[in-house]
């Protein structure tokens, strides 16, 4: 039995169309839906395709603002507003909750193990993400496949057992390169921390910029096994969410 022919890669218009399909279908049939943006390149191509194409009635565009984040990463909300006349909405956690692990724990607690380091998380970005998800259809992704071990078998549209709607990472197919090709190709504004080494980028305390040949996101939660670099955002009792593709839940 000869062997299946190796499935060529997309070329960046064609990933850009089918992204566009994406997005336009969830904004036809999964309305009403919430893009969750991180504010790094990913999240700028989508927050571009998403504004150029003016879907943003139907798919609103939020951060999390764990409080902890980085001056860069705080300042694109500006850039976004100067360039596109949107504002992003910023989901905060809870100040109570925020003091008393800091009362309890100290302010940097979560190096200290990976519990502590879930917990403030949790507090800092899980709950702040379920507030945000309620009383919608969809959410939205800027994840890809390519970014880590943990994100090899990402799909595009997943079943969000945990919030009861569907979850969408329309870049899974997107490369790095197709990534950086698209945003210097339609001078999408990006942070400017990618410049100084931070392909990957969360809380300042968390992120560190990564050294040549080191994988995209060796610079989050550095200090841990790669097989545990997930927030809590895409996981549910140490499992990721996306146990089946839309497609599979309905085989």
């Amino acid at each position: 039995m000869s062997s299946p022919t190796p499935t060529l890669p997309l070329s960046l218009p064609e990933l850009v169309a089918a992204t566009k399909a994406t997005l336009e279908k969830i904004a036809a049939e999964y309305t009403p839906a919430v893009f969750a943006s991180s504010l790094a390149a990913e999240d700028m191509v989508l927050t571009d395709l998403i504004l150029r194409n003016r879907l943003q009635d139907r798919i609103a565009i939020f951060t999390l603002e764990t409080g902890r984040l980085h001056a860069e990463t705080l300042g694109m909300l500006d850039r976004i507003k100067e360039t596109y006349s949107y504002d992003v909405t910023p989901y905060r956690p809870q100040l109570e909750a925020v003091a008393a692990y800091v009362e309890q724990n100290g302010l940097n607690a979560f190096y200290d193990s990976i519990e502590m380091r879930k917990e403030c998380c949790r507090i800092r970005k899980i709950e702040p993400l379920n507030r945000a998800l309620a009383g919608n259809k969809a959410w939205i992704t800027g994840q890809r496949r390519a970014q880590s071990q943990t994100r090899a078998e990402l799909h595009v549209q997943e079943q969000d057992e945990a919030h009861a709607m569907a979850k969408f990472n329309p870049l899974a197919d997107w490369s790095e390169d197709d990534v950086w090709q698209y945003i210097r190709s339609n001078n999408v504004p990006y942070n400017p921390l990618h410049d100084k080494g931070y392909p990957s980028i969360g809380c300042e305390p968390c992120t560190r910029a990564i050294q040549p040949g080191e994988d995209v996101r060796a610079g989050r939660w550095w200090w841990e096994n790669p097989d545990s670099k997930e927030c809590g955002l895409h996981v549910v009792d140490g499992k990721l969410i996306r146990i089946k593709s839309a497609s599979q839940q309905n085989a």
